[in-house]
């Protein structure tokens, strides 16, 4: 899977770069405000594409290294942003010391990876005694199911099933010009919490936002929608041992 993204490196950096597209620029104050802590020594992004969370770390006061599969992604996220590192490297084999790292930001990446309880892992090894792990993943149960149509009203209706085996994402969305085609896997969260517990993760955090005004306004009234069913779920976990 993560091999999809050097194919569509050029569409997600055209995607990703453009202020306002998605909806990352609506929900990442959320992930940053309430899950991500404090900079305090070094913090590791793992898929981190062309470099947008990374950027926003930086910002914050985080001193960043970010890890992506793809070559052109990292190159991108390097030239873009001279404050972090980024080194091209496969999630599930770090090339990192155990221990070296006091924050994990995993955002929207552990959907893509082939093997997500081994990153997960990774992770754990990596990071310090009481470090933290920071994670947006798309919400499991809006991978399960879809609106009926536009209204803010709609029917959420699950036809398949929700528990079970990993569910494969393949969709292409187009809008504003620009184009992008997601393939990521889709997991009940239960599955989450299992890799987390394997790994000596304790979740200590975990927020469902809601549609905010903000994208309500950009996204029209259909996005009132999502003041029901949240697209993403975001949590911290902390390192037991």
């Amino acid at each position: 899977m993560e091999n999809h993204w050097d194919s569509e490196a050029e569409n997600w950096i055209k995607w990703a770069r453009t202020p306002g597209f998605d909806s990352y620029w609506f929900y990442r104050d959320v992930f940053f405000h309430e899950i991500v802590p404090a900079p305090q020594g070094a913090t590791l992004e793992i898929g981190c594409g062309e470099g947008r969370v990374a950027r926003d770390l930086a910002q914050r006061g985080h001193w960043v290294i970010g890890v992506d599969s793809s070559a052109k992604l990292v190159h991108t996220a390097a030239e873009a942003d001279q404050k972090s590192g980024y080194i091209q490297a496969d999630v599930n084999a770090l090339p990192f010391e155990k221990e070296t790292f006091n924050l994990v930001v995993a955002y929207n990446c552990l959907m893509d990876v082939d093997d997500m309880p081994a990153a997960l892992a990774e992770a754990s090894r990596v990071l310090r005694p009481e470090g933290r792990l920071a994670v947006c993943v798309t919400h499991p149960m809006n991978d399960a199911g879809q609106f009926v149509d536009a209204r803010p009203d709609s029917q959420f209706v699950i036809s398949g099933a929700y528990l079970g085996a990993r569910r494969h994402f393949n969709q292409t969305f187009r809008r504003g010009g620009r184009e992008i085609r997601l393939r990521c896997w889709c997991y009940p969260l239960e599955t989450y919490l299992r890799a987390l517990e394997d790994a000596g993760f304790a979740i200590e955090r975990l927020r469902e936002p809601a549609a905010n005004d903000e994208s309500v306004k950009h996204f029209g009234e259909s996005n009132l929608r999502r003041r029901r069913i949240p697209v993403f779920l975001m949590f911290r976990a902390l390192k037991l041992r």
